[in-house]
């Protein structure tokens, strides 16, 4: 399965911020934003990733993560010159997709929890055909796409941003397809928002019996970091556990490391890259204690 991370967008909700810079290079608290959902992706074992991007930025995604074999992966890249809803991405990466299964994952979205990377490979392994989407209760239903389900957790309905919504399960930023989806997109109108819909997209799969619905519980984290407030609790939420832990969410370098992509000699060097940073000293210390286990 390829990776698709969408980083185009306007981020007009994050305006003057987003005035000179994409909102998926603004920091969540110690890292860049689309350090996050690269980091989710690689969990779920997926090396070939296409980052779609505004023209303008780029050079700036490229400068900031290159082509990916530092940590052992590879990055491609596209731009979305005018940012015409989500299922654009799918368009924008057809010939990347090609005929094979698909993740995209919205590159402001934050994913965290113990068995996150079990749940991910799971979705993986039985993702065979048709559409995977994971959904995570929320309080706030009215602003996301909502499905509702039976009493076999089997979806019914999907709607998106209802005034009244009759479930409280959001659809989150992160969708599994296979490669159906570029026909679907392919024949997808504008909605009156004057943009193609991914729940659109997701009621095709739902209408011919291909949708899979896996829940998110209560022991996961689920953060769309779309607004300032939202930045902000975002940025919290990842200062609370990495203080209380001494651990790093969404660490590229380790994650690369821990599943053997890169070794000991380049995870240490790209280590040694961050200078005198705290974020350098932590890639550090765990390798002297992996060194020290180990004598």
């Amino acid at each position: 399965m390829k990776g698709i991370i969408l980083a185009g967008g306007a981020g007009s909700r994050l305006s003057p911020m987003t005035s000179y810079v994409s909102k998926q290079l603004l920091p969540v608290y110690d890292k860049p934003m689309i350090y996050y959902p690269i980091s989710t992706l690689m969990l779920a074992g997926i090396r070939e990733i296409l980052i779609i991007t505004l023209p303008a930025e780029k050079d700036l995604f490229q400068k900031l993560l290159g082509d990916g074999k530092q940590w052992g992966i590879h990055f491609e890249y596209a731009t979305q010159p005018i940012p015409e809803g989500i299922p654009q991405a799918f368009l924008i990466a057809e010939s990347f997709i090609g005929n094979g299964n698909v993740c995209l994952m919205l590159g402001d979205n934050l994913l965290y929890g113990q068995g996150l990377q079990t749940l991910l490979n799971q979705a993986i392994r039985h993702h065979k055909h048709g559409a995977t989407v994971f959904v995570y209760p929320v309080r706030d239903p009215e602003r996301y796409g909502v499905i509702t389900l039976d009493d076999q957790d089997q979806p019914v309905s999907i709607k998106e941003k209802p005034q009244h919504a009759s479930s409280n399960l959001a659809i989150i930023g992160m969708y599994f397809y296979d490669k159906q989806v570029i026909e679907i997109a392919k024949q997808l109108k504008p909605s009156a928002r004057g943009e193609l819909e991914i729940s659109d997209v997701n009621q095709h799969y739902l209408s011919h019996k291909q949708l899979h619905v896996m829940k998110l519980g209560r022991g996961m984290a689920w953060l769309d970091t779309g607004t300032p407030e939202a930045l902000l609790d975002a940025s919290n939420f990842i200062h609370v556990i990495e203080t209380r832990q001494g651990l790093k969410i969404c660490c590229p370098e380790e994650i690369a490391w821990r599943l053997h992509y890169i070794d000991d000699q380049q995870y240490e060097y790209l280590a040694t890259q961050q200078g005198k940073s705290f974020y350098g000293k932590y890639l550090l210390n765990l390798l002297t204690m992996k060194t020290a286990h180990e004598t």
